[in-house]
């Protein structure tokens, strides 16, 4: 079952929250939709089909479709939450540029860009569409698009990205054995030297990277919900202490636990936040 509530909408764009509630691993009957969209995912899993590529959704990608593409849909985690960004040709324009070549399936959605969606929803509650929405989702949209057109998607061995979606999903589920690369090349059946290259092929970023932008975005769900101990949150996330919690997210974001806390409040007005353009 699949819901969707439009969360702000304006003759350019519209920004719609959606649900799937199913829970099978067969395909979907297609889907082709008439606009650009930019999807990044909040919670759950899925995965999608479409120009012959299979790609693997988390939190950790974004997925960029275009005008009468079909579409094809799995869900054999029992569901996702989405945020979907539609936008005119002529507004995909002004950021894509008129290049012919087909967006890349999905792109890596690294901490910074994580924020950036995080903003654009806390600025949809606060409930300025033309100005503080709008703002924050030209640039979701500036940095998801330039990675999607920058560069052609590198050709992809199937054993490999297997092995990484696994590596993925044991991360992102929090198994015992993703607390360290040796236990959890072990529960994968691989060498620790072929899915520590394997995973940086697959997504561009080295593993122990993955790992902690995936316990920087745990971090930023807590400190959206207000969020204040911040030692007992770095326990629970296993950080060594708070110190150590402060450096990764001031490594990945540039910013305080108690700055991003803020930041995320719908009723802040706050500058854009930095580096929301740039990988990590």
């Amino acid at each position: 079952m699949r819901s969707a509530t439009t969360l702000a909408t304006r003759p350019h764009f519209r920004v719609t929250a959606v649900s799937c509630r199913d829970d099978h691993t067969r395909w979907s009957a297609p889907e082709v939709h008439g606009d650009y969209r930019v999807v990044l995912v909040r919670r759950g899993r899925f995965r999608r089909r479409a120009g012959g590529a299979d790609a693997d959704l988390d939190a950790t990608t974004a997925y960029v479709g275009v005008p009468g593409e079909e579409e094809h849909f799995a869900h054999p985690a029992g569901g996702d939450d989405c945020t979907s960004v539609s936008v005119t040709p002529a507004l995909w324009r002004t950021m894509a540029g008129d290049t012919a070549r087909p967006p890349a399936p999905s792109v890596y959605a690294d901490a910074p860009l994580d924020l950036a969606h995080r903003r654009l929803l806390a600025s949809a509650r606060g409930g300025d569409v033309d100005y503080a929405l709008a703002e924050e989702l030209l640039g979701l949209l500036a940095a998801t698009v330039a990675r999607a057109v920058a560069a052609p998607v590198p050709p992809r061995g199937r054993k490999d990205a297997a092995l990484v979606a696994a590596a993925r999903e044991a991360i992102t589920e929090a198994h015992p054995a993703a607390d360290g690369l040796l236990p959890l090349a072990e529960l994968l059946g691989a060498s620790p030297f072929r899915l520590s290259r394997a995973f940086t092929r697959e997504l561009g970023v080295p593993l122990t990277r993955y790992r902690n932008r995936v316990r920087v975005a745990r971090a930023l769900d807590r400190l959206e919900q207000g969020e204040t101990g911040l030692a007992a949150l770095a326990a629970e996330l296993g950080f060594a202490d708070q110190s150590h919690l402060t450096r990764t997210l001031r490594h990945h974001l540039g910013r305080t636990p108690t700055s991003l806390r803020r930041l995320l409040s719908p009723a802040e007005d706050a500058p854009p936040p930095r580096g929301s353009g740039a990988g990590e």
